[in-house]
Parts: structure tokens; C-alpha cells; sequence
């Protein structure tokens, strides 16, 4: 199988994230009630969760949990009082929900401060082959 880089700021490249959001979604299933891509730079994706918690996505530094203040389709998500989920920028889908559970409970790889695993800035890091591997999984 060929290496497929993704042309940087295209549409198609924008949409990349989608994929991998969807999945996770589908793992969280019930605890969700809605989701949304957010703007780029970086790119983000927030899930609305029960209870009033969001959590947030973003290409930099993976995703967090917070109380959701403000936000909507096409705009940066606002939390407060936030958690970093930990296992690395694009951690397998089914884990997740343990490591939203660990964020609830302030436990675990969970953290109040903010890794950066990588900058958006770097388009051509290959972090682009990364999430053409999940858009993969849901085209086969």
C-alpha cells in the first residue's frame, strides 16, 4: 500500500479529522448527544457529552474534557474547568471511554495541563498518513 499525503488547507484535508471523530462517537454512543467539526487552525471536532461536558478534539494536543460554555459548527469550542485525556494525539477509539472515565474522575494519564504533541503548522509531518489511516477504515 502506497503512503497518500493529503494536500495541506484543501477540502479534502480540512474533513480529514472526520473519520477518526465519527468512530469514537460511535464508541461513546448513548453518552453523546451531538457533534460538530470545528474551524481549522487547528483543526477541531467538540462532542457534546451528558451532563453537560464536552469533549474537544483538536490536532495539537488530542482531546480534552470540560464544561461546555460556548460553541458551535465552524467555531472554537470554549470549556472550562479542563482535563486532557492523555494517550497521545489520536488514540484508538475504543479507548476513550476509559480514559474519559479517568478525566471525570481526575485519574490516570488524565491532565489539567495541555500537551502539545505537534504544531498545525507542520502540514507535512506526515501526521496527514495518520488520519488517512482511519479515513481508510471507514471506506473499507
Amino acid at each position: 500500500m502506497a503512503v497518500r499525503h493529503v494536500e495541506p488547507y484543501t477540502d479534502e484535508w480540512q474533513r480529514q479529522p472526520r473519520c477518526y471523530v465519527k468512530q469514537v462517537v460511535e464508541v461513546l454512543d448513548a453518552e453523546v448527544a451531538e457533534w460538530w467539526e470545528g474551524p481549522g487552525e487547528p483543526r477541531a471536532a467538540t462532542v457534546l457529552v451528558t451532563g453537560g461536558s464536552a469533549l474537544v478534539w483538536d490536532e495539537e494536543s488530542g482531546w480534552r474534557l470540560g464544561r461546555f460554555l460556548s460553541g458551535a459548527r465552524g467555531e472554537h469550542t470554549e470549556l472550562a474547568d479542563v482535563r486532557y485525556l492523555g494517550g497521545g494525539l489520536l488514540p484508538r477509539p475504543e479507548r476513550v471511554p476509559a480514559a474519559l472515565e479517568d478525566a471525570r474522575l481526575g485519574i490516570g494519564a488524565s491532565s489539567a495541563w495541555r500537551p502539545c504533541y505537534r504544531s498545525h503548522r507542520n502540514c507535512r509531518d506526515g501526521f496527514d498518513v495518520a488520519l488517512d489511516f482511519w479515513s481508510g477504515l471507514v471506506r473499507a
